[in-house]
């Protein structure tokens, strides 16, 4: 039987003391597992706990200093994939009352990983059943729409209080294997190739991930999700990239948290949120402001 859950114990709003007109996502580093997913899935914890973006949140965690609002999903990304809309899912990987509205899946999706994971390399099926109705709506109703909606909403705020927002959705990647393009890139910002924002913010997280004097790449080979999609919408003065961050970065080669250089990511992060904020100053964020 599923439980109904209350959206607060599925993801946290962080807002600033004076909030300003950077929002950031972190969907993928919730590290709580509700007790219906792991008694339904027939792999261990710790196979998805792979799916993570590992403490990703901790390059975030100096952003509401920085004066950014923080939309942050504490449920695992086992649960739901909130950079993945409801309709991505491959037919085979669900029920058979559910296929007929799954008739269309891309490359992730016939992979398992639509919006709610159920495969991984080397480990086979993640559940013990095909996803039903029941299981969908569930996870759906309790993580991704609140998650959604509360990413709407912040956005909203910031343009009502300053004419535009901005939103940085961070994740992180495993390294770029060779032949995949972008190989060697060690961040990569997407802005789905033009659409999601002004080339302004695109340029200045750009050259804020060069400062960090490792290799960037723009839309390869990750153009940006569901999320900046989504919310990103330049001519309604919302501007949203992705930013996706190699774990080597950051990270133990155990997928510890490596603590010097986590503070060290996280003072780039909570740098670049000031100065996307200060950007409202810029002629070409007054213009799309304007619009």
């Amino acid at each position: 039987m599923l439980s109904r859950v209350p959206p607060s114990t599925a993801i946290a709003v962080d807002r600033p003391p004076a909030i300003g007109p950077v929002v950031v996502s972190v969907p993928h580093a919730g590290r709580i597992y509700p007790l219906e997913i792991l008694a339904a899935a027939r792999v261990g914890k710790g196979d998805l706990e792979r799916l993570e973006d590992s403490w990703c949140d901790l390059i975030a965690r100096g952003a509401v200093d920085a004066g950014a609002t923080i939309v942050q999903g504490l449920w695992a990304r086992a649960v739901a994939d909130c950079n993945r809309g409801e309709g991505q899912m491959a037919p085979g990987e669900v029920a058979m009352p559910l296929r007929a509205q799954f008739s269309a899946p891309g490359r992730k999706e016939r992979a398992g990983l639509g919006v709610v994971p159920t495969r991984l390399a080397d480990c086979g099926p993640l559940w013990k059943l095909p996803i039903d109705q029941a299981a969908l709506k569930w996870r759906l109703d309790s993580f991704h729409r609140p998650y959604h909606a509360a990413l709407a909403a912040a956005l909203a705020a910031a343009r009502e209080r300053f004419g535009y927002a901005i939103l940085l959705d961070l994740h992180s990647m495993p390294s770029i294997p060779i032949g995949q393009p972008g190989h060697g890139a060690r961040i990569v910002v997407g802005d789905h190739f033009g659409v999601t924002s002004a080339g302004w913010l695109v340029d200045l997280v750009l050259e804020a991930a060069e400062r960090l004097d490792e290799p960037v790449s723009r839309n390869q080979p990750y153009a940006g999700g569901h999320i900046i999609r989504t919310h990103g919408n330049p001519g309604q003065a919302i501007h949203a990239v992705q930013i996706e961050i190699d774990r080597r970065l950051y990270l133990t080669p155990d997928r510890g948290p490596d603590t010097p250089r986590i503070a060290t990511m996280a003072q780039w992060f909570a740098d670049l949120v000031r100065a996307a904020a200060r950007a409202r100053t810029m002629p070409d964020a007054n213009i799309q402001a304007a619009e």
